[in-house]
């Protein structure tokens, strides 16, 4: 079996964030529902607090854990390759439904199981791989939501020339052997045809596992980038704050998709309320549980969208965010 996150430090990191999650033997206990949580980054705080907001929101629906619950996580520590053998050892189990963080945890799950509900809280462009048959229509055994990834990236452009009136190249951070089955095309795809109506040229600069980050930015400096896009992607989520301060020491503007990347230091952050979208993961997980098909339940479009400025991240770069800027905040790093 391909080794997991033990036991132990797994119960520990969730402990330190104010979770405890049933992970033993109670889970064969007649009349309790089993829901498995499959995630594709590691047991990162910022991480462990979307699923709070999913456990919290099970909880107000009525799920108990240790009474009425079970859950059973795996995380795959940002290492995709571990996602196919975690996802079985879930379908064995025989969880009542699976609820997967980052894109490609769900499509281990769908390869998995044919049968067993997935619900997705994460994840873009789940039509183009091949998921569901539409997101208004599913048809299948996947559900949950769609983070719209790929058609924000024209949003997070505009906002980096807000800050850099005068930006023409703009690099993109792709994870390229994480990006086999094509994860990041629909944000890449959204974010060079928004970057030409701008008047902006967006190129990509890949990096493989294991990530060398400092090579990324330092070949998107001799490709004359003037500021940086990263997407989120779980696989280097807990990488963060390492790619923050890559961007400060190059000198390079950034952006990310949700406001822990603001937070981790990068200048500016734009997207969907993950804990949000966490919550209603938890709705499709209940719906199912009482009897719902995937099959029947359309997908839902995040309502939430935050955008976080990091003034500690502009001074470092000698840049003046506008006023104009400012007011629109959900937030901003003093």
């Amino acid at each position: 079996m391909i080794p997991t996150i033990s036991r132990r430090a797994f119960v520990a990191s969730l402990t330190s964030a104010g979770v405890l999650w049933a992970l033993t033997a109670e889970a064969q206990q007649a009349g309790r529902a089993r829901i498995a949580i499959l995630e594709t980054s590691a047991p990162d705080p910022a991480r462990v607090a979307w699923w709070d907001a999913f456990r919290q929101r099970m909880r107000e629906l009525g799920y108990v854990d240790g009474q009425n619950v079970t859950f059973e996580a795996r995380f795959a520590d940002g290492l995709v390759d571990r996602l196919p053998a975690l996802a079985t050892e879930l379908v064995k189990l025989k969880v009542d439904v699976i609820v997967t963080g980052g894109t490609a945890a769900a499509q281990a799950a769908k390869r998995a199981t044919s049968t067993i509900p997935i619900v997705t809280a994460t994840g873009s462009d789940q039509v183009a791989l091949g998921l569901v048959a539409s997101l208004a229509q599913p048809g299948g055994n996947v559900t949950g939501i769609t983070s719209l990834s790929g058609e924000l990236g024209g949003k997070r452009l505009g906002l980096l020339k807000d800050v850099v009136p005068r930006l023409s190249r703009v690099a993109f951070l792709s994870v390229e052997d994480y990006d086999t089955a094509g994860l990041t095309t629909a944000m890449l795809r959204d974010t060079q045809s928004a970057g030409e109506a701008l008047g902006l040229l967006v190129h990509v600069t890949g990096v493989r596992r294991p990530y060398d980050f400092e090579r990324a930015f330092s070949k998107m400096v001799r490709d004359r980038a003037e500021a940086v896009i990263i997407p989120s992607i779980a696989a280097y989520f807990a990488d963060r704050r390492r790619i923050a301060d890559l961007a400060l020491k190059y000198r390079l503007p950034s952006i990310g998709g949700g406001k822990e990347y603001a937070d981790a230091g990068l200048l500016l952050s734009y997207g969907p309320s993950y804990p949000e979208l966490f919550r209603i993961a938890a709705v499709f997980a209940d719906k199912i549980l009482k009897g719902a098909k995937p099959a029947d339940l359309p997908f839902e479009h995040p309502t939430k969208f935050e955008l976080v400025i990091n003034l500690k991240a502009a001074k470092a770069l000698g840049l003046t965010i506008p006023p104009s800027l400012l007011v629109r905040a959900d937030q901003v790093i003093e």
